[in-house]
This record gives structure tokens, sequence and C-alpha cells, in this order.
């Protein structure tokens, strides 16, 4: 079962990695506003996840796109995504490749 939801986790995370902010030309795994995943043993995952401001243009279809994206995953139940802004993103948060891809290092 362990096994199990790691691979469903690397699964997400592929598919996390297919979604773009589209402002910026980078996933939004790697821009950091993937806080966290969770799968149960049901196979429900809970995202939390921010946006990089409250004012976001995609405020709205962006968490949907994730749920949508995430629950068509062979092997997961449901997928649900919660906003947050606490900790408020910054470009801190972005990996590596992220902030090489946008001029930061």
């Amino acid at each position: 079962m362990e096994n199990e939801i790691v691979v469903l986790e690397n699964k997400v995370v592929d598919m996390l990695k297919t979604i773009y902010d589209p402002e910026i030309p980078v996933d939004i795994f790697e821009l950091g506003l993937i806080y966290e995943v969770q799968i149960d043993e049901f196979r429900n995952v809970a995202i939390q996840m921010t946006l990089t401001s409250p004012n976001c243009p995609v405020a709205e279809s962006l968490p949907k796109e994730v749920e949508d994206k995430v629950s068509g995953i062979e092997g997961i139940t449901k997928a649900t995504v919660n906003i947050v802004f606490d900790p408020p993103w910054d470009k801190d948060m972005m990996s590596e490749e992220a902030k090489l891809e946008l001029g930061f290092l």
C-alpha cells in the first residue's frame, strides 16, 4: 500500500509539472506554488497550493485545472485543491531550474 501511494505521488507530481501559470513560462510545481500533496488510503488527493498573488488572473481556473488533471490520473479517486496564502509565495520558493529559466540565477 505504501509503495502504491509513493507511485501515485510521483504520478501527481509529474502531472503538476504539466500545468503552467499562464503568465510565467514555468510549471506550477517548479514555481513553488504547490505546498503539499497528501494521498490517503482511499486514494483521495489533497493539494495545498498558493498563487503568485491573491489577485492572480487565474485564481478561479487554475485550481480547477489542477483538480481535473489530478483526478484524471489512473488510480486517483478524487482530488481537492485548497488555496492558501500563508506563507505568501515569493520567488525564493522556485526551484533552481525555474530560477534559471526566468533569469534569476
